[in-house]
């Protein structure tokens, strides 16, 4: 049986007055505004803001024994994906 899901549903429970729902649910946050996001406590960056007062620390590692760079990508690659060797470099299989 083929089923219409964008159709409006109809249950028991729908029968009740918006009145009687107000009377259930407390209603105690109506009035209030949620002023600070809680997700984002610092407020919005826009793009383009100055971030050079941000200290970043990054972890740079030199390349491992088993690690390349492709010379298509860029990308650091394990040596099990190495395709072939080309005049630039080593070549990865996504990029051959």
């Amino acid at each position: 049986m083929a089923t219409d899901y964008d159709a409006p549903r109809k249950t028991e429970d729908d029968s009740e007055s918006i009145e009687a729902l107000k009377e259930r649910v407390p209603d105690k946050m109506s009035g209030a505004v949620d002023v600070e996001d809680a997700d984002n406590p610092s407020g919005f960056e826009l793009p383009g803001a100055d971030l050079s007062d941000l200290d970043l620390d990054v972890v740079v590692l030199p390349p491992q024994q088993d690690e390349f760079t492709c010379a298509s990508c860029f990308l650091v690659k394990h040596r099990s994906q190495v395709d072939h060797d080309s005049a630039d470099g080593p070549i990865c299989r996504e990029c051959s």
